[in-house]
């Protein structure tokens, strides 16, 4: 959905036929991040965190949109891209309330990738990139006035196999979805028809 190092605030519509990526708007007007981001940004297919949900440790409900993936690898990905990944861990980020997951990973396609395979390698080979991603996701709403967002499980990233459980997770709770078996009214949603599952 967005580049590395640029500021355009890109995301799947989630409400909108065909579910196109478009800039985001906020009071009328194409919103952006007050500074750039330094990974590329974007989502799992077919995953959905569930607003109606409670995860059972965090006593958090899901944020309602796919899986957040932040991507940590060295080259700028294109908006609408679609790229093949490494999960190596998550962040359980509370933002206004909500539980929004950060699936940590690195492309195929990165001249690191047979060489990072969980959150200990990013640590030894990329020093200070997961502390920096969760201190930018902390802190980058607060110049429109709004609060820090937290993080669960003492802010700690999670490795790739907490994060392939909730990749699955929320996989589950995309398919209930699709199949009309989510606990919430999905008609504010666009979703595809139900006979391609």
């Amino acid at each position: 959905e967005i580049p590395k190092n640029t500021k355009a605030k890109f995301e799947i519509n989630i409400s909108e036929k065909g579910n196109p990526i478009s800039q985001d708007v906020s009071k009328g007007n194409l919103r952006d991040y007050h500074g750039p981001i330094f990974w590329n940004y974007g989502c799992l297919p077919q995953t959905w965190e569930d607003p109606s949900i409670k995860h059972n440790e965090l006593n958090f409900y899901g944020d309602n949109d796919p899986l957040d993936v932040v991507e940590i690898g060295t080259q700028q990905l294109n908006t609408g891209s679609v790229t093949p990944v490494k999960v190596l861990g998550v962040l359980a980020m509370i933002d206004t309330g909500e539980l929004d997951w950060k699936v940590i990973a690195i492309s195929s396609y990165d001249d690191n990738f047979h060489n990072i395979n969980n959150i200990n390698d990013v640590n030894k080979l990329m020093p200070g990139v997961i502390s920096g991603i969760r201190e930018w996701f902390r802190w980058y709403k607060t110049p429109d006035n709004k609060p820090l967002n937290t993080f669960g499980y003492n802010e700690q990233c999670l490795d790739s196999d907490i994060a392939i459980k909730v990749i699955e997770e929320t996989h589950s709770h995309y398919m209930h979805l699709r199949q009309g078996k989510s606990n919430i009214d999905n008609n504010s949603l666009w979703l595809p028809a139900s006979q391609s599952i």
